[in-house]
């Protein structure tokens, strides 16, 4: 079994929608592959992925390294991924499966108090990020290879953070606001955690407030 790192936190139909959408990625990720899979959905809104089959250990590693992976057991310098739970004077905490702490130092992200940080960069909460798990005795750190994407997104196109929903319904706000023609496209950060990355001649701000009444969703613009 494989616990994805990325949390179902939607209710109603709209938690079937997206478990929906899960189990569609889930099945093309897994297309190729001679298993079979259930997924199910724990107590704590992380999806869990049973496999079986003849490709099952390929299966679980390609889900890892798709969705990152929930595990009680970390080793110290490794690269994990969390979800971003809450943030305060004092840093990030991410849910790892249990609350897991990044001191405001150990984001290495610039200038600002972490709610600064996290609104310059876009990171709506849940969004799913890669940290380093700490020596015996010292904090975790966000991981190198999150820091440049993060600092990337800085220098590329405008963009609009999204949480709350799938691809798809994003995807459909956006053209039900009539910007289908001002976006290149949707990323999927998470499975409810979506940028909408936009043309150069877009205006992320301008973006976000055209879309926003469509959406219960937290939208945060990412302005190069």
């Amino acid at each position: 079994m494989v616990v994805l790192a990325t949390k179902v936190y939607v209710l109603g139909e709209s938690r079937r929608r997206a478990m929906d959408s899960l189990k569609s990625l889930v099945q093309n990720d897994l297309e190729d592959l001679d298993v079979d899979f259930t997924v199910g959905l724990r107590d704590d809104d992380f999806p869990s992925v049973t496999v079986t089959g003849e490709d099952a250990p390929v299966a679980r590693n390609l889900l890892e390294e798709e969705w990152g992976a929930i595990t009680p057991h970390r080793t110290a310098g490794e690269t994990y991924v969390g979800t971003l739970e809450s943030w305060d004077g004092d840093g990030f905490v991410l849910d790892a499966g249990e609350p897991v702490r990044i001191p405001a130092d150990e984001l290495d992200l610039g200038q600002g108090t972490p709610s600064q940080i996290r609104k310059r960069f876009g990171l709506v909460q849940h969004m799913p990020l890669r940290f380093t798990e700490g020596e015996e005795g010292e904090p975790a750190s966000l991981a190198d290879a999150e820091r440049d994407r993060l600092y990337e997104w800085t220098r590329g196109s405008d963009r609009v953070n999204a949480n709350s929903a799938t691809r798809a319904q994003v995807r459909a706000t956006v053209n039900r606001a009539g910007h289908a023609d001002d976006i290149v496209t949707v990323e999927r950060l998470g499975l409810l955690e979506q940028s909408v990355i936009c043309y150069e001649d877009t205006d992320a701000p301008g973006l976000l407030a055209d879309i926003g009444p469509y959406m219960e969703s937290e939208l945060l613009a990412v302005v190069p």
